[in-house]
């Protein structure tokens, strides 16, 4: 098996990788960051891609077999026939989920004590006690829309917290198979949720909670699926977290709903434009916790790591014929 790695590498894996039978292992010494070509007589045996963005020329790849990328989005993937040529694809599904469950918990723990307010106090010189900082999140109610992996993990650190969870999933919560999860994270038996609740009883999860968390991916079916009519429903003592994606939720309708205090306030990572602009009005709400989008990113300590981990498995289920983690399916590579 002839291997290509495109990434950074993380020498421990990289070792483990050299180290497995009938492979053979060649590194790229400048990684892509974009699409380029590749000399065709370093890439046209081989069966395995390992990288961020394939080749503008992975066409003269005519032995691949497998391609592993580093993100969990695979825009870089879609439409470029790899189905079509029989080309297993997988993406970095499951690295993020515990920055990101980590950045759930935090957010909750500092909007429930208000912990913007107790930091302008600090700076300003304000001894204040309030009732307002002396809060739990013990015995509340986390709603999570999506229970992807990230949702999954957000709920064990939530249960460990004496939370009530409450799920709301298009298709349930089942059992997950070949899906990357960091071990002892997550819930891939399905077995945490306290509720779960379908589409059809959107208002009721959205009357009973605490806490909203968006945990599904942007698609041209989720996008502005939360609005004016949702964000209505959340009690005014209710907060709302976002580290999916921002369009998931209706600009205008958010941005009215915090002015007007529909809810108590939001924890946002991620946004409508990279970066926000200056005169933005979340920029300036006090009861809004901004941050550049950074729950789960590229810079994360343990990022590398996992990422590789992915791979090495999947090299090892590949040898041994078996499912693969995180595969595309091909309307998935089709963009559908």
């Amino acid at each position: 098996m002839n291997i290509l790695i495109d990434m950074p590498v993380y020498e421990p894996l990289l070792a483990s990788l050299q180290a497995l039978d009938e492979v053979n292992v060649d590194v790229i010494k400048e990684p892509a960051v974009s699409s380029r070509p590749l000399p065709v007589e370093q890439i046209r045996d081989c069966d395995v891609l390992f990288c961020t963005v394939p080749p503008s020329n992975h066409a003269e790849m005519r032995n691949l077999k497998m391609i592993q990328i580093s993100s969990a989005g695979y825009t870089q993937l879609i439409g470029q026939r790899l189905e079509e040529r029989g080309v297993k694809a997988c993406n970095a599904l499951g690295v993020f989920d515990v920055p990101i469950g980590e950045w759930n918990m935090a957010m909750m723990i500092n909007l429930a004590r208000n912990l913007r307010q107790m930091i302008r106090n600090q700076e300003t010189k304000v001894w204040d006690r309030a009732a307002q900082f002396q809060t739990e999140i013990r015995c509340g109610v986390v709603g999570i829309w999506g229970y992807g992996g990230i949702g999954r993990e957000t709920a064990r650190l939530a249960k460990a917290m004496g939370m009530q969870v409450h799920v709301l999933s298009r298709s349930g919560v089942q059992k997950r198979d070949s899906v990357y999860c960091v071990p002892g994270t997550g819930d891939a038996e399905g077995v945490l949720p306290d509720k779960v609740f379908g589409y059809e009883d959107k208002e009721t999860f959205l009357r009973g909670l605490d806490f909203l968390i968006m945990a599904i991916p942007q698609t041209g079916n989720t996008e502005g699926i939360v609005g004016e009519e949702e964000l209505r429903l959340l009690k005014p003592s209710a907060f709302l977290l976002n580290p999916a994606r921002g369009p998931l939720i209706k600009e205008a309708a958010l941005i009215k709903a915090l002015q007007e205090n529909w809810f108590a306030g939001a924890a946002l990572d991620t946004h409508y434009y990279y970066p926000m602009p200056e005169d933005h009005p979340l920029w300036r709400m006090k009861n809004v916790i901004l941050t550049p989008h950074i729950s789960g990113s590229s810079a994360s300590p343990h990022f590398l790591e996992r990422t590789w981990d992915i791979f090495y498995r999947n090299v090892q289920r590949l040898q041994n014929g078996e499912p693969l983690l995180n595969e595309l399916t091909p309307s998935a590579l089709k963009g559908k």
